[in-house]
């Protein structure tokens, strides 16, 4: 599962290790960071399967319990022989809500009090029951920006309004990640909403805003930034699971083998098996053509051209998906590339530049466990 065995021995710095968990819905993924010199350094990582978990074939999506998800990361920090007890770990935006909301600019103190009131118009639950955070966006006028604090006045006489990115998780979720990261004898002073961990993990400077379209197993979660902020977020309940199932049923095989026919093959032609591809493009097709709507939507809404598309999460390593997306969106599209963030053996740099999407929400929040903890 790891083939990072010598990592440690080559790059570990004598100082303290991060551990980033991200439990995705067909797997969860580890990776630990250690600091050498002021950069961060990867240590080790690895990925397994928790269809098993859960009575479910290997690239399924499972809902586990607490007990089945501690099992599962028990085994995975066992064969990936992470070391630090120290981790962060990651909220899936199914159990989330991240939005952008626009308030009049008044006082801190007033604003505390206002985004409450204001969230629960879109929250479905009372807000007892959830966590809340928020920040509110600098906006740019006549090339000045104008932070949170640096104004005077009575903005809501004056009408100025700004927008607030307002972050909320349930309760729920919270607690069910607290009793797994204790059940497993680790420890995390943080539980971050994936779309943070991500950005962290595969942006740079980027000046324009972009699109980051994250595929999972269960579903695709797209997110708009622009300079590093969240302008919209769109989750789409289709995702590499559905074209397993779609090959199953087509070509009457079982789930397993209908799974290992999609990693070996994906959108490749050259093997003369038309019907495949049209069976995995058709489900793409779909999933590509909701992130366009979301991308003009917001285009036609700002007035703002998206510069490139990137491609994270594992359904994004599936073969010629790359060249798929660039067809289709007619933009550039590139590959996350979270790897990147982190210095590791040069010998191993193609093998986790092809892995990296997968590992994109775990180095991030490692990447922050580790700043946290510098």
């Amino acid at each position: 599962m790891n083939p990072l065995t010598t990592i440690s021995n080559l790059f570990r710095g004598g100082g303290a290790s991060a551990v980033g968990i991200d439990f995705g819905s067909s797997s969860v993924k580890v990776v630990q960071l250690g600091k050498h010199a002021g950069h961060a350094v990867l240590e080790t990582y690895g990925e397994l399967a928790i269809g098993p978990y859960g009575n479910a074939e290997i690239g399924n999506a499972v809902k586990l319990s607490v007990s089945k998800m501690g099992e599962a990361l028990v085994d995975v920090l066992r064969e990936a022989k992470i070391s630090s007890r120290e981790c962060g770990i990651a909220i899936p935006i199914s159990s989330s809500l991240v939005t952008t909301i626009e308030l009049p600019l008044v006082g801190e103190q007033q604003f505390a009090q206002m985004v409450p009131i204001e969230a629960r118009k879109y929250i479905p639950v009372p807000i007892t029951e959830v966590t809340l955070d928020w920040w509110v966006i600098p906006k740019e006028t006549s090339g000045v920006t104008y932070p949170f604090g640096t104004h005077e006045g009575p903005d809501i006489k004056t009408g100025r309004m700004v927008d607030v990115l307002l972050a909320v998780i349930h309760n729920d979720a919270v607690r069910n990640y607290q009793d797994l990261v204790k059940s497993v004898g680790l420890n995390s002073s943080f539980y971050e909403v994936e779309i943070f961990s991500t950005i962290r993990a595969v942006l740079t400077q980027e000046l324009k805003p972009l699109m980051i379209f994250d595929m999972g197993a269960a579903t695709t979660k797209l997110y708009i930034v622009d300079r590093g902020v969240v302008k919209s977020s769109h989750m789409i309940n289709r995702g590499s699971q559905d074209i397993t199932q779609s090959l199953s049923r087509a070509l009457a095989l079982s789930v397993k083998e209908a799974e290992l026919l999609k990693r070996n093959m994906g959108l490749d032609t050259t093997s003369g098996r038309r019907d495949i591809y049209e069976l995995v493009s058709t489900t793409l097709a779909y999933i590509c053509s909701e992130a366009n709507r979301v991308v003009l939507n917001y285009e036609k809404r700002t007035g703002q051209s998206l510069s490139k598309v990137m491609l994270s999460g594992g359904g994004a390593l599936l073969k010629e998906f790359h060249t798929f997306a660039k067809d289709f969106f007619e933009t550039e599209v590139v590959m996350a590339d979270p790897f990147a963030k982190v210095e590791s053996p040069a010998f191993l740099r193609n093998t986790l530049q092809r892995a990296g999407p997968e590992f994109s929400v775990a180095i991030g929040i490692a990447l922050r466990k580790l700043q946290e903890m510098s």
